[in-house]
Protein backbone atom coordinates (compact mmCIF):
# COMPACT_ATOMS: atom_id res chain seq x y z
CA UNK A 1 0.00 0.00 0.00
CA UNK A 2 0.90 3.85 -0.36
CA UNK A 3 1.01 6.36 1.63
CA UNK A 4 -2.22 7.44 -0.70
CA UNK A 5 -3.75 4.25 -0.32
CA UNK A 6 -3.77 4.51 3.54
CA UNK A 7 -5.25 8.38 3.38
CA UNK A 8 -7.98 7.35 0.82
CA UNK A 9 -8.97 4.78 3.66
CA UNK A 10 -9.18 7.53 5.76
CA UNK A 11 -6.09 7.45 7.45
CA UNK A 12 -3.72 10.14 7.90
CA UNK A 13 0.26 10.85 8.53
CA UNK A 14 -0.33 10.09 11.87
CA UNK A 15 -2.21 7.50 12.18
CA UNK A 16 -0.07 5.77 9.37
CA UNK A 17 2.96 6.70 11.84
CA UNK A 18 1.12 4.63 14.87
CA UNK A 19 0.34 1.63 13.02
CA UNK A 20 3.86 1.20 12.37
CA UNK A 21 5.12 1.93 15.56
CA UNK A 22 2.37 -0.89 16.78
CA UNK A 23 4.04 -3.04 14.06
CA UNK A 24 0.81 -3.23 12.39
CA UNK A 25 2.19 -1.47 9.34
CA UNK A 26 6.25 -2.14 8.02
CA UNK A 27 7.38 0.60 5.92
CA UNK A 28 9.24 -1.23 2.99
CA UNK A 29 10.48 2.18 1.11
CA UNK A 30 9.31 5.64 0.60
CA UNK A 31 5.60 5.70 0.40
CA UNK A 32 4.76 2.00 0.63
CA UNK A 33 4.18 0.26 3.20
CA UNK A 34 2.91 -3.56 3.95
CA UNK A 35 1.13 -5.35 6.41
CA UNK A 36 2.77 -6.94 9.54
CA UNK A 37 1.28 -10.16 8.35
CA UNK A 38 1.94 -9.88 4.58
CA UNK A 39 5.59 -8.61 5.48
CA UNK A 40 6.37 -11.85 7.92
CA UNK A 41 5.04 -14.01 5.34
CA UNK A 42 7.72 -12.51 2.83
CA UNK A 43 10.51 -12.26 5.07
CA UNK A 44 10.25 -15.99 5.36
CA UNK A 45 11.57 -16.29 1.94
CA UNK A 46 15.27 -16.38 1.48
CA UNK A 47 14.32 -13.18 -1.39
CA UNK A 48 11.72 -11.76 0.60
CA UNK A 49 13.62 -8.53 2.31
CA UNK A 50 14.91 -7.54 -1.18
CA UNK A 51 11.63 -8.97 -3.08
CA UNK A 52 9.81 -5.94 -0.52
CA UNK A 53 12.65 -3.24 -1.59
CA UNK A 54 12.04 -4.00 -5.06
CA UNK A 55 8.50 -3.53 -4.69
CA UNK A 56 8.80 -0.33 -3.54
CA UNK A 57 11.50 0.86 -6.02
CA UNK A 58 9.29 -0.74 -8.49
CA UNK A 59 6.39 1.74 -7.33
CA UNK A 60 8.00 4.73 -6.48
CA UNK A 61 9.65 4.74 -10.51
CA UNK A 62 6.28 4.12 -12.43
CA UNK A 63 4.47 1.66 -14.39
CA UNK A 64 6.62 0.02 -17.19
CA UNK A 65 9.61 -0.35 -14.23
CA UNK A 66 10.27 -4.35 -13.88
CA UNK A 67 13.05 -5.55 -11.61
CA UNK A 68 15.81 -6.90 -13.24
CA UNK A 69 19.67 -8.11 -13.66
CA UNK A 70 21.01 -9.13 -10.09
CA UNK A 71 17.66 -8.58 -8.11
CA UNK A 72 15.37 -10.62 -10.77
CA UNK A 73 18.30 -13.74 -10.46
CA UNK A 74 17.89 -13.35 -6.38
CA UNK A 75 14.05 -13.30 -6.58
CA UNK A 76 14.27 -16.45 -9.16
CA UNK A 77 16.41 -18.55 -6.84
CA UNK A 78 19.46 -18.07 -9.32
CA UNK A 79 23.17 -18.58 -8.07
CA UNK A 80 25.07 -15.31 -8.06
CA UNK A 81 28.64 -14.98 -6.83
CA UNK A 82 27.91 -11.12 -6.23
CA UNK A 83 24.40 -10.80 -4.24
CA UNK A 84 22.49 -7.76 -4.87
CA UNK A 85 22.72 -6.75 -1.48
CA UNK A 86 20.73 -3.36 -0.45
CA UNK A 87 21.00 -2.36 -4.28
CA UNK A 88 18.00 -2.84 -6.57
CA UNK A 89 18.37 -3.38 -9.89
CA UNK A 90 15.51 -2.56 -12.54
CA UNK A 91 14.82 -1.90 -16.22
CA UNK A 92 12.65 0.31 -18.06
CA UNK A 93 11.92 1.26 -22.07
CA UNK A 94 14.11 4.03 -23.32
CA UNK A 95 10.74 6.12 -24.25
CA UNK A 96 9.05 5.93 -20.96
CA UNK A 97 8.79 8.90 -19.10
CA UNK A 98 9.22 7.81 -15.19
CA UNK A 99 10.72 9.33 -12.11
CA UNK A 100 14.71 9.03 -12.66
CA UNK A 101 16.60 6.52 -10.92
CA UNK A 102 17.19 6.89 -6.48
CA UNK A 103 20.19 6.31 -4.32
CA UNK A 104 20.14 2.32 -3.85
CA UNK A 105 18.53 1.80 -7.15
CA UNK A 106 20.62 0.46 -10.37
CA UNK A 107 18.49 1.29 -13.60
CA UNK A 108 18.86 0.13 -16.56
CA UNK A 109 17.21 1.29 -20.16
CA UNK A 110 16.39 -1.39 -22.70
CA UNK A 111 13.63 -2.60 -24.57
CA UNK A 112 10.89 -4.65 -22.81
CA UNK A 113 8.95 -6.79 -24.97
CA UNK A 114 6.03 -8.40 -23.50
CA UNK A 115 7.27 -12.31 -23.78
CA UNK A 116 10.42 -10.95 -21.43
CA UNK A 117 8.21 -9.54 -18.39
CA UNK A 118 5.91 -11.55 -16.03
CA UNK A 119 4.56 -10.94 -12.52
CA UNK A 120 5.26 -12.51 -9.69
CA UNK A 121 3.52 -12.04 -6.20
CA UNK A 122 2.57 -8.91 -7.94
CA UNK A 123 5.84 -7.74 -9.20
CA UNK A 124 6.75 -6.95 -12.63
CA UNK A 125 10.28 -8.75 -13.07
CA UNK A 126 12.21 -9.60 -16.20
CA UNK A 127 11.94 -14.04 -17.28
CA UNK A 128 14.44 -16.01 -16.17
CA UNK A 129 15.85 -16.49 -19.59
CA UNK A 130 15.32 -12.24 -19.88
CA UNK A 131 17.61 -11.95 -16.50
CA UNK A 132 19.72 -14.55 -17.98
CA UNK A 133 20.78 -12.92 -20.80
CA UNK A 134 20.40 -9.58 -19.41
CA UNK A 135 23.49 -10.50 -17.04
CA UNK A 136 25.21 -12.09 -19.32
CA UNK A 137 25.56 -8.86 -21.28
CA UNK A 138 26.58 -6.49 -18.25
CA UNK A 139 28.48 -9.12 -15.69
CA UNK A 140 31.50 -10.87 -15.96
CA UNK A 141 31.74 -13.81 -18.26
CA UNK A 142 32.71 -16.03 -14.66
CA UNK A 143 29.62 -14.50 -13.19
CA UNK A 144 27.61 -14.94 -16.22
CA UNK A 145 28.25 -18.61 -16.66
CA UNK A 146 27.44 -19.26 -12.98
CA UNK A 147 23.91 -17.95 -13.36
CA UNK A 148 23.08 -19.38 -16.90
CA UNK A 149 24.22 -22.70 -15.84
CA UNK A 150 22.24 -22.65 -12.74
CA UNK A 151 19.19 -21.29 -14.74
CA UNK A 152 19.59 -24.62 -16.86
CA UNK A 153 20.50 -27.14 -14.62
CA UNK A 154 17.01 -26.01 -12.40
CA UNK A 155 15.57 -26.31 -16.05
CA UNK A 156 13.47 -23.10 -15.33
CA UNK A 157 15.20 -21.91 -19.08
CA UNK A 158 16.43 -23.67 -22.03
CA UNK A 159 19.14 -22.68 -25.01
CA UNK A 160 16.93 -22.32 -27.40
CA UNK A 161 14.53 -19.87 -25.23
CA UNK A 162 18.04 -17.63 -24.08
CA UNK A 163 18.81 -17.72 -28.51
CA UNK A 164 14.99 -16.71 -28.66
CA UNK A 165 15.39 -13.74 -26.26
CA UNK A 166 18.76 -12.73 -27.88
CA UNK A 167 17.30 -12.69 -31.44
CA UNK A 168 14.78 -10.47 -29.74
CA UNK A 169 17.34 -7.93 -28.97
CA UNK A 170 19.87 -7.31 -31.34
CA UNK A 171 23.09 -5.08 -31.49
CA UNK A 172 22.55 -4.35 -27.49
CA UNK A 173 25.54 -3.21 -25.93
CA UNK A 174 27.25 -6.93 -24.85
CA UNK A 175 25.30 -9.24 -27.16
CA UNK A 176 28.30 -10.86 -28.07
CA UNK A 177 29.60 -11.86 -24.86
CA UNK A 178 26.09 -13.12 -24.26
CA UNK A 179 25.77 -14.90 -27.52
CA UNK A 180 28.99 -16.82 -25.50
CA UNK A 181 27.65 -17.12 -22.22
CA UNK A 182 24.52 -19.37 -23.61
CA UNK A 183 26.68 -21.19 -26.08
CA UNK A 184 29.07 -21.98 -23.57
CA UNK A 185 26.08 -22.80 -20.51
CA UNK A 186 26.04 -25.86 -19.75
CA UNK A 187 22.94 -27.30 -17.04
CA UNK A 188 25.14 -30.57 -16.35
CA UNK A 189 27.19 -27.96 -13.67
CA UNK A 190 25.82 -28.38 -10.19
CA UNK A 191 27.46 -25.78 -8.05
CA UNK A 192 28.89 -22.34 -8.81
CA UNK A 193 32.20 -24.05 -8.09
CA UNK A 194 32.04 -26.32 -11.28
CA UNK A 195 30.81 -23.40 -13.12
CA UNK A 196 33.81 -21.21 -11.98
CA UNK A 197 35.51 -24.23 -12.82
CA UNK A 198 34.28 -24.95 -16.16
CA UNK A 199 35.71 -20.94 -17.20
CA UNK A 200 39.06 -21.63 -15.68
CA UNK A 201 39.08 -24.78 -17.92
CA UNK A 202 38.22 -22.58 -20.59
CA UNK A 203 40.76 -20.08 -19.59
CA UNK A 204 43.82 -22.43 -19.60
CA UNK A 205 42.87 -23.87 -23.08
CA UNK A 206 42.29 -27.47 -22.09
CA UNK A 207 40.03 -29.11 -23.63
CA UNK A 208 36.22 -29.32 -22.81
CA UNK A 209 35.58 -32.32 -20.41
CA UNK A 210 32.63 -34.02 -20.11
CA UNK A 211 30.53 -33.49 -16.91
CA UNK A 212 28.69 -35.78 -14.39
CA UNK A 213 30.11 -39.06 -16.38
CA UNK A 214 29.48 -42.51 -14.19
CA UNK A 215 32.66 -44.73 -14.32
CA UNK A 216 32.16 -48.16 -13.98
CA UNK A 217 35.14 -51.01 -13.46
CA UNK A 218 33.67 -54.32 -12.70
CA UNK A 219 31.13 -52.43 -10.79
CA UNK A 220 29.84 -48.74 -10.57
CA UNK A 221 32.50 -46.73 -8.77
CA UNK A 222 30.89 -43.37 -9.13
CA UNK A 223 29.64 -39.92 -10.80
CA UNK A 224 32.77 -37.83 -11.40
CA UNK A 225 32.33 -34.03 -12.03
CA UNK A 226 34.61 -34.19 -15.26
CA UNK A 227 36.42 -36.56 -17.72
CA UNK A 228 38.84 -35.93 -20.10
CA UNK A 229 38.40 -39.69 -21.35
CA UNK A 230 40.72 -39.65 -23.89
CA UNK A 231 43.32 -38.90 -21.24
CA UNK A 232 41.59 -41.31 -18.61
CA UNK A 233 41.52 -38.13 -15.99
CA UNK A 234 38.97 -37.19 -13.72
CA UNK A 235 38.59 -33.92 -11.60
CA UNK A 236 36.47 -32.88 -8.89
CA UNK A 237 36.00 -29.45 -7.31
CA UNK A 238 34.92 -30.44 -3.47
CA UNK A 239 33.61 -27.83 -0.68
CA UNK A 240 35.37 -27.89 2.20
CA UNK A 241 32.50 -29.97 4.18
CA UNK A 242 33.57 -33.09 2.21
CA UNK A 243 37.00 -32.61 4.17
CA UNK A 244 35.58 -31.55 7.47
CA UNK A 245 33.19 -34.37 7.58
CA UNK A 246 35.35 -38.08 8.48
CA UNK A 247 32.99 -40.78 7.07
CA UNK A 248 32.82 -38.42 3.66
CA UNK A 249 36.56 -37.71 3.57
CA UNK A 250 37.14 -41.85 4.13
CA UNK A 251 34.48 -42.98 1.79
CA UNK A 252 36.45 -40.30 -1.03
CA UNK A 253 39.44 -41.72 -0.29
CA UNK A 254 38.27 -45.30 -1.09
CA UNK A 255 36.83 -44.17 -4.25
CA UNK A 256 39.55 -42.82 -5.44
CA UNK A 257 41.60 -45.60 -4.94
CA UNK A 258 38.89 -47.91 -6.79
CA UNK A 259 38.81 -44.95 -10.26
CA UNK A 260 43.14 -44.92 -10.18
CA UNK A 261 42.76 -48.62 -9.94
CA UNK A 262 40.66 -48.40 -12.64
CA UNK A 263 43.31 -47.06 -14.79
CA UNK A 264 42.36 -42.98 -14.48
CA UNK A 265 44.15 -40.09 -12.51
CA UNK A 266 42.47 -38.08 -9.89
CA UNK A 267 42.70 -34.78 -9.34
CA UNK A 268 40.94 -32.75 -6.81
CA UNK A 269 40.42 -29.08 -6.78
CA UNK A 270 39.32 -26.45 -3.56
CA UNK A 271 37.18 -23.14 -3.95
CA UNK A 272 40.75 -21.24 -2.97
CA UNK A 273 42.38 -23.41 -5.97
CA UNK A 274 40.25 -22.49 -8.48
CA UNK A 275 39.87 -19.59 -8.22
CA UNK A 276 43.04 -18.03 -6.40
CA UNK A 277 45.56 -20.23 -8.61
CA UNK A 278 43.83 -20.80 -11.96
CA UNK A 279 47.18 -21.11 -13.46
CA UNK A 280 48.12 -24.10 -10.92
CA UNK A 281 45.12 -26.26 -11.95
CA UNK A 282 45.55 -25.55 -15.24
CA UNK A 283 49.38 -27.23 -15.15
CA UNK A 284 47.85 -30.23 -12.72
CA UNK A 285 45.56 -31.01 -14.89
CA UNK A 286 47.90 -31.02 -17.76
CA UNK A 287 49.89 -33.08 -15.48
CA UNK A 288 47.60 -35.43 -15.15
CA UNK A 289 46.99 -35.68 -18.90
CA UNK A 290 50.15 -37.13 -19.51
CA UNK A 291 50.00 -39.39 -16.95
CA UNK A 292 46.99 -40.62 -18.06
CA UNK A 293 48.18 -41.00 -21.72
CA UNK A 294 51.34 -42.96 -20.33
CA UNK A 295 48.67 -44.90 -18.46
CA UNK A 296 46.62 -45.30 -21.85
CA UNK A 297 49.74 -46.03 -23.93
CA UNK A 298 50.46 -48.76 -21.31
CA UNK A 299 46.54 -50.18 -21.10
CA UNK A 300 47.04 -50.87 -24.78
CA UNK A 301 50.14 -52.31 -24.87
CA UNK A 302 48.93 -54.60 -22.25
CA UNK A 303 50.52 -54.34 -19.27
CA UNK A 304 48.07 -52.09 -17.07
CA UNK A 305 45.33 -54.52 -16.78
CA UNK A 306 41.58 -54.03 -17.17
CA UNK A 307 40.49 -50.49 -17.34
CA UNK A 308 37.32 -49.01 -16.34
CA UNK A 309 34.35 -48.07 -18.71
CA UNK A 310 32.44 -44.83 -18.75
CA UNK A 311 28.76 -44.59 -18.84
Amino acid sequence: MTTADLIAAGGSSRKIGAQVARGDLVRIGYGYYATADLAERMLSLTFGKHFLRAYAVVGALGSGTVASHRTAAHIHGLDLLTEPGTTVTVTRPADHHSHSAKPGVHLYVARLPGGHVFERFALPITTVARTVVDLARTAPFRESVVVADCALHQHLTSKDELRGVLAECPHTRGCRQAAAVVEFADGLAESPLESIARVVFRDCKLPPPSLQVRIVGTQFIGRVDFLWKQYRTIVEVDGVMKYTDPYRARNQLRRDQRLRQAGYEVVHFEWHDIVATPEAVGASIREAFRAGSQRRSAGSAGSAGSAGSVA
